[in-house]
């Protein structure tokens, strides 16, 4: 089996999925095996369930009546066919990836194009070798624009992810900090997310560039198809500005408030702001969609409990996001408390790097500092630094916060959020 010969076969299914328990009338199930589990032995009960074929790679396995069809890599497999798919579209893609806010611009970017446009887009932080291909393969034929988030702790994964989604128009959110063990350093990680400027310059693309970061404008200066905004000479120019804890910006003496709080999500609003007018959507539809959006995926999340104001930012921590997150919150009016969590990935500049936060959290005067994790147990030994959320958990069981505000920041590996309700 070949990816030509089946993608009629996929043209005629609902969904593709890689979890047996999400199968759905009509799905392609790709059975990902792992060291110690062959997918494959779920096949026919895929069938049986609805499924309208299944793709394994143990030949025992196969049964093409069935429509249980055997490649030797249901991975490779699943790449080619998305990349085949996506030789098919004739709908412009933007691709985007950046150490910081590339799921939070995702998100806005789809709210505003979705004021005029059938737009799919990258679901969840499905955004890897896996997820990439996932997200072009549920391109229907009724979508007229789709948004690819592309994520990479390495070299070169950029560079892969591109030759799959093919971007038309790509964004950087920025470089910063992060993934600093696989990128090999703040370099590294330049280089790793600036493949994509170089997908996008050797296929003739557009460029979107924000003109305030001097990296991209360096990176981007003898590219002319590109869309700026940010200073004087860009396509098009923004105004921060902010209401009680909320970010916003102002076009043309219009604005548009979010429900995002930290200086730092301006520019995800004006990457998407910028697009929307690209494509010609009305800016009295932009502030619509960029009011409206509400965060819910714990990234620059403001939720209220009680008489407490919960600032919930625990899905991805480097040290770039914690310090913006940080100066960010002591802006905050009333007695303030973090709860920061380990920033993984970080290699041998870890230690180092967890001190320099810790003594920015010391140096803004915050009135009450909790660490949770390991590497900041070593860097911090103060009562309030905690091994793991448990730990923490059987304190705030004890000890009641009394601040009015409280920040929880910190990596995914953490899992801050288990603390909440404790709070």
């Amino acid at each position: 089996m070949n990816t030509e010969q089946f993608y009629p076969l996929f043209l005629q299914a609902a969904n593709v999925v890689i979890d047996s328990r999400k199968i759905e009338k009509n799905d392609i199930f790709f059975a990902f095996s792992g060291e110690n589990f062959n997918a494959a032995t779920l096949s026919e009960q895929a069938i049986d369930r609805g499924a309208f074929a299944v793709i394994v790679e143990d030949k025992d396995y196969e049964d093409p009546k069935n429509n249980i069809f055997y490649v030797p890599s249901t991975l490779a497999f699943l790449q080619e066919l998305a990349i085949y798919h996506r030789q098919k579209l004739q709908i412009p893609v933007i691709g985007l990836t950046g150490s910081n806010g590339k799921t939070t611009t995702k998100e806005i970017i789809h709210a505003v194009l979705s004021e005029k446009f059938n737009v799919q887009y990258t679901r969840g932080n499905l955004n890897n070798h896996i997820g990439v291909p996932l997200t072009i393969l549920s391109i229907k034929t009724e979508h007229e624009m789709a948004v690819v988030e592309m994520g990479a702790n390495h070299q070169k994964e950029i560079e892969f992810l591109c030759t799959i989604s093919k971007p038309d128009i790509g964004y950087i959110t920025n470089f910063g900090k992060a993934h600093l063990e696989g990128f090999g350093g703040v370099e590294g990680v330049i280089k790793g997310k600036s493949e994509l400027y170089d997908y996008l310059k050797n296929n003739g693309r557009t460029i979107l560039v924000n003109a305030n970061d001097p990296i991209q404008l360096e990176k981007t200066k003898d590219y002319l198809q590109k869309i700026t905004f940010g200073n004087a000479e860009s396509d098009y120019q923004f105004e921060l500005f902010s209401e009680q804890n909320f970010v916003g910006l102002i076009y043309k003496n219009e604005k548009a408030v979010s429900k995002l709080t930290g200086e730092y999500n301006f520019t995800n609003l004006c990457a998407a702001a910028s697009l929307g007018l690209y494509f010609g959507i009305n800016f009295d539809k932009i502030i619509q969609a960029i009011e409206n959006y509400t965060p819910t995926n714990m990234r620059s999340q403001i939720v209220e409990k009680g008489n407490k104001t919960l600032v919930l930012d625990t899905y991805n921590a480097n040290p770039s996001s914690m310090a913006a997150s940080l100066k960010n919150f002591i802006t905050f009016e009333g007695s303030k408390t973090i709860i920061i969590g380990d920033m993984l990935e970080l290699g041998d500049e870890s230690e180092r790097e967890h001190l320099a936060i810790l003594k920015l959290a010391q140096d803004l005067g915050f009135d009450e500092i909790i660490t949770v994790g390991k590497i900041f147990r070593k860097v911090n030994r103060s009562p309030l630094s905690f091994e793991g959320t448990a730990a923490l958990t059987e304190y705030l069981k004890a000890n009641k916060i009394s601040s009015k505000n409280v920040l929880l920041k910190g990596s995914r590996g953490v899992a801050l959020e288990n603390v909440i309700e404790f709070i």
